[in-house]
């Protein structure tokens, strides 16, 4: 059984802002609810198999997490400055024809160096797969994220409908992109001052 604490944790940290929701929003405008939902699928299983390993080799990573603090920061914080460049280009007539949204396997993936997932998926593991077993904590995770992640999706594609004027749509995904920034600097100065 499931402590009622679990939903309110899973629900709060799936809804609110992070890299996953700034990038389901923008893909949503930029391609559609129907090309985005892989996208979503992908962070769900993702973030179920992230909090199942986490749960599973709890020991290991409380020995080495200070060890991998930093490496797995730098490594995400690339990658978010990376994707920070792809939002901001992706308004650019020039790139419309070359874009893409995120697959099922790259949304999967890409919660392996989303600093915010991990914090997920150590905490509900610590707090809640010695009482209630790792597969009914990955699939009640799962069952409440989908939801959460869904409504950013769905709130892109309901942005983008009004945003199909190149400069509101530049407009966009510079704001977005240097949203995308400013996480990545905030995470940057957490590790650099701790």
């Amino acid at each position: 059984m499931l402590d009622p604490s679990f939903f309110s944790y899973v629900t709060v940290m799936s809804i609110t802002p992070g890299p996953n929701n700034l990038m389901l929003a923008t893909s949503g405008v930029n391609f559609g609810m129907r090309r985005t939902l892989p996208m979503v699928l992908g962070i769900m299983i993702g973030c179920a198999i992230q909090t199942a390993m986490a749960g599973l080799l709890l020991d290991v990573l409380l020995q080495w997490m200070s060890a991998i603090r930093v490496p797995l920061t730098l490594m995400g914080c690339a990658y978010l400055l990376w994707l920070s460049w792809k939002i901001f280009r992706s308004g650019a007539p020039e790139m419309q024809e070359k874009a893409r949204p995120m697959t099922l396997l790259g949304g999967a993936l890409f919660q392996g160096v989303n600093p915010k997932a991990w914090l997920m998926a150590i905490n509900v593991a610590l707090m809640y797969t010695t009482t209630s077993g790792i597969l009914a904590v990955a699939v009640g995770f799962m069952v409440l994220n989908f939801p959460c992640i869904m409504i950013w999706a769905m709130m892109g594609d309901r942005m983008g409908r009004h945003l199909q004027v190149p400069w509101k749509l530049r407009l966009f995904n510079t704001v977005m992109a240097l949203s995308l920034v400013a996480t990545t600097l905030w995470m940057l100065a957490e590790v650099i001052y701790p």
